[in-house]
């Protein structure tokens, strides 16, 4: 799925660069309701799924490491059709392709309720398991393998979308655009006497930043109340996390948006006069700096899939997630080189040159950089 995107993109990338043509924005329309749907959210919508499912993989991938580490290979091999169980359930755990002890426990694990069993059903297997010589009571009561039912994504990805998209556009309130000035928006006070614009998310947007605080607040209260550790699973978010980013920047392109200092270089993406910021009318090619950030959030996946599968015995908990914000900042510290219409950081009405999101990512860097050194610094207790 993800070489297909790429063999998409790039192709439909190369087919812009050869003919200036870009799509349209909307995919489709429907008339009798005067609604449009966008190429944008289809996009967003598609990196989100990807990056779930991905993340989904990986906890799944973690809960069988789990399962295999505490019950004997025996065991998780044994055919369920061995268990004294009723006909119908049988069927039902057959419908269910559970079909092994391992695969029961695992699927038990997670909650009874993904055996596909009504109460009875469940009330009754569970009295089965019980009386299982080598099964302990831990394993129906509270399995270690718990924590990483992949069922988690699905179901804590609401509460951080939602959060993120009011953390985000919260963010870009609080620092508008320059060309928010067009509309008399030059400080967040000005809101004040712009009240619609403070939904108005076709104009200026939403920012990254605040997405990241918010998708972080949705994921701390998730975890909180499925009582599953925060950190652990914020490891293995940003891995899906960096992949729905590398997608979701494409967006931007059919949305001809996104773009940086105008550039005369061979992979120069064609803006419409439409789309251009005025003080850039005149120019017709720029930067494409969603290409740019989507590569970079690609690479960040690339390395942070393959510490998570290969190499997350060495890992402290909270690392993966740290890394991320490393690699990001550092792509958006580069990327503001040329960006256009970032808001400056200015101390009492002197603007100091410095993008905002650049001074932001590189305190996170800093922070961040500094916490991984000390916590792989500090010796292991004995024992």
């Amino acid at each position: 799925m993800i070489l297909i995107f790429w063999l998409v993109s790039l192709s439909l990338y190369a087919y812009h660069l050869a003919t200036g043509i870009t799509p349209g924005r909307v995919a489709l329309q429907i008339s009798f309701l005067n609604f449009a749907i966008y190429w944008y959210g289809i996009i967003i919508t598609g990196g989100i799924a990807l990056g779930a499912y991905v993340t989904a993989k990986l906890a799944l991938a973690r809960a069988e490491s789990l399962l295999a580490a505490h019950v004997p290979p025996a065991i998780r091999r044994r055919p369920v059709a061995d268990l004294p169980l009723p006909d119908e359930i049988q069927a039902i755990l057959q419908r269910q392709k559970i079909v092994t002890l391992g695969q029961l426990l695992l699927q038990w694990g997670f909650g009874p309720v993904y055996t596909g069993l009504n109460p009875a059903g469940q009330a009754e297997l569970r009295q089965v398991l019980a009386s299982q010589p080598g099964l302990k009571p831990a394993w129906l009561d509270d399995s270690p393998w718990r924590i990483w039912d992949p069922n988690h994504v699905w179901n804590g990805v609401i509460w951080c979308l939602i959060l993120a998209v009011i953390g985000a556009r919260l963010y870009h309130i609080l620092t508008p655009s320059p060309s928010m000035a067009e509309v008399g928006i030059n400080s967040p006070l000005d809101y004040f006497n712009h009240p619609l614009e403070l939904l108005n998310f076709r104009r200026g947007g939403l920012g990254i930043y605040g997405g990241l605080a918010g998708g972080a607040l949705g994921l701390w209260l998730y975890t909180r109340r499925s009582r599953i550790p925060m950190l652990a699973w914020a490891d293995l978010a940003v891995v899906g996390l960096a992949l729905g980013q590398a997608i979701g920047r494409w967006g931007n392109f059919l949305n001809q948006e996104l773009y940086g200092r105008p550039t005369n270089v061979p992979w120069a993406v064609y803006i419409d006069p439409a789309y251009r910021l005025p003080d850039y009318a005149d120019f017709s090619r720029f930067h494409p700096a969603f290409l740019y950030e989507s590569l970079w959030n690609f690479m960040s996946f690339l390395v942070l899939h393959a510490l998570a599968t290969r190499y997350a015995a060495r890992l402290k908990t909270g690392d993966l997630m740290a890394l991320y914000i490393i690699l990001y900042a550092i792509g958006r510290t580069l990327l503001e080189l040329v960006r256009l219409d970032s808001r400056l950081v200015s101390i009492g009405g002197v603007s100091l040159g410095l993008p905002v999101a650049t001074l932001v990512s590189l305190v996170l860097a800093a922070i961040m950089a500094v916490w991984l050194i000390a916590r792989h610094r500090r010796p292991t207790p004995a024992g």
